[in-house]
């Protein structure tokens, strides 16, 4: 239980910092897709469809990373094989 109270104050702080860094990419991309589109309806619907999509889209990337890691570790960590195959 010890271990868990010294990692909360480094996990509140990542929390929040990910919370925020959320609110600024969606006032960031909020405000851009309104100087483009000229429409605060669509402007904040897109700021909010965007990062949804991006999440899905990395988990994606991640598992493609994944996969070639693995290759690569299967061939010895020669990436040209691991590309033949």
């Amino acid at each position: 239980m010890s271990r868990l109270r010294q990692l909360r104050p480094e996990t509140s702080r990542m929390l929040l910092k990910t919370g925020s860094y959320y609110l600024m990419h969606i006032m960031v991309a909020a405000m851009v897709a309104y100087l483009v589109t000229g429409n605060l309806i669509a402007s904040l619907t897109l700021s909010l469809l965007e990062p949804t999509v991006q999440a899905f889209a990395y988990f994606f990337h991640e598992k493609a990373w994944s996969r070639a890691a693995s290759r690569q570790s299967q061939t010895g960590g020669n990436p040209a094989v691991a590309s033949a195959g």
